[in-house]
């Protein structure tokens, strides 16, 4: 993988890894993208017209197999808890291995209410009715998320600009920057994948 990829997945792992305190995830669909200005209309139905960063990048999410899911994979896993504690998957990314350790623990999420995320290694896949267990192992402790057989299970490749069309489904990063908010990051779904996380 060349040098350029690495950067762009490394930096586009972060989006769904522990944003900054400055940063926001809006989730969407393309109306606009003349190559500066990025507008979307955000899933609660509002607008949101974004001037892109210079250091802009852009990723494709694809859907992969849930064989992926390995001992051994370090992943990251948007689950919702139940009353005794227990996770279930909303989704599972599986990270390219260039993005090994990238935001490594377990955190409050916001893909749903009360929705966690953790990154992890994969240390057990174990099968269970209507699904799998899997057991992850991160630097400050362990976790054990169900994943239902209807979960997506996706994966990055490095994107383009040109991805970015109007109907396209994004997951993007904005940050504020000299007290403007910018886009500095998308997650374009592959073939109008919605991008689970």
């Amino acid at each position: 993988m060349k040098k350029a990829s690495v950067i762009c997945l490394l930096a586009l792992s972060a989006t769904v890894a522990f944003a900054q305190t400055a940063s926001q995830r809006l989730r969407g669909t393309v109306t606009s993208f003349d190559g500066a200005t990025l507008v979307i209309a955000e899933r609660s139905g509002q607008s949101h017209s974004l001037p892109i960063a210079e250091n802009f990048s852009v990723s494709e999410v694809v859907p992969i197999e849930p064989a992926a899911i390995k001992p051994g994979s370090y992943i990251g896993t948007a689950a919702m808890p139940a009353a005794d504690g227990a996770l279930t998957a909303l989704e599972v990314l599986v990270f390219p291995e260039a993005a090994r350790g990238t935001g490594e623990g377990h955190v409050p999420w916001d893909l749903q209410p009360g929705s966690t995320m953790t990154n992890a290694t994969v240390a057990e896949v174990t099968a269970v009715p209507q699904g799998r267990s899997m057991k992850l192992r991160y630097k400050d402790g362990e976790k054990t998320v169900t994943v239902p057989e209807n979960v997506p299970i996706v994966t990055f490749s490095p994107g383009h600009k040109g991805m970015i069309v109007p109907g396209a489904k994004v997951l993007v990063t904005s940050q504020v920057r000299e007290g403007k908010a910018v886009a500095v990051r998308a997650l374009v779904g592959k073939d109008g994948l919605v991008p689970p996380m």
